[in-house]
């Protein structure tokens, strides 16, 4: 739309917590671009040192907008473009969702830098990372096995979900080196299934034009990862 705010996105170039942000944005369908400040330069002009942050130009004569931490932009943009349920009970079953994922990674970035290995931070990963996928196999199935993890459409619920899998399988690779054979045992036909039906979203279509496939990863024989 010609008077839609125009959006900036500051995060590193790379497959990180603003993954969930780049989606929403692209699947909104609005005018946006994206910012890689110099870093640590950049990091005092930052609200809070740290990125992603969103700048949302302001209009007719009102200053810009602007929010950071990850969660706090993914769910500002769902709410503003109706990918969050209006009802606040039907949004808490989605957010939780989003805030067991983030639990999840926050457990795999600690028994990443661990330095010696650390076999208990290490199961702690492992056990949330089962659970999350456990749970959202049943509310996959619960919801009639569609791929979606509510209705039928894209949600705020598939779009998060989606992204953490996707730092963690496909953005983390680089950090360690075994992380697909970690993971893609764990996930289930149903989750399968569900990366594959966020891929194809019509809404997405210019994301996946830029953006590595997660689908590609998952369904790639053991003896090429």
């Amino acid at each position: 739309m010609s008077d839609s705010p125009r959006y900036t996105l500051r995060y590193f170039d790379r497959i990180g917590v603003a993954e969930g942000s780049r989606i929403l944005l692209t699947a909104a369908g609005v005018e946006w671009k994206e910012e890689h400040p110099e870093w640590p330069q950049e990091k005092p002009n930052q609200p809070f040192g740290r990125m992603p942050v969103l700048v949302e130009k302001g209009r007719n004569g009102m200053n810009d907008f602007i929010i950071s931490e990850s969660g706090n932009i993914e769910r500002y943009l769902a709410r503003a473009f109706g990918f969050m349920p209006a009802n606040i009970q039907h949004a808490a079953l989605q957010e939780q969702l989003r805030d067991q994922a983030s639990d999840m990674f926050s457990a795999f970035i600690a028994q990443l830098v661990a330095n010696p290995r650390d076999k208990e931070k290490e199961a702690q990963f492992d056990n949330l990372l089962t659970k999350l996928v456990e749970v959202q196999t049943k509310q996959l199935i619960a919801n009639g096995n569609n791929g979606h993890l509510f209705g039928d459409q894209l949600s705020y619920a598939d779009i998060v979900s989606y992204a953490f899998y996707k730092i963690i399988v496909v953005g983390m690779v680089k950090r360690q080196a075994n992380i697909v054979e970690v993971v893609k045992p764990k996930f289930t036909p149903q989750i399968v299934k569900f990366i594959a039906v966020v891929e194809s979203d019509p809404l997405l279509s210019a994301y996946m034009t830029k953006s590595d496939s997660l689908a590609a990863v998952v369904n790639r024989p053991t003896a090429q990862l």
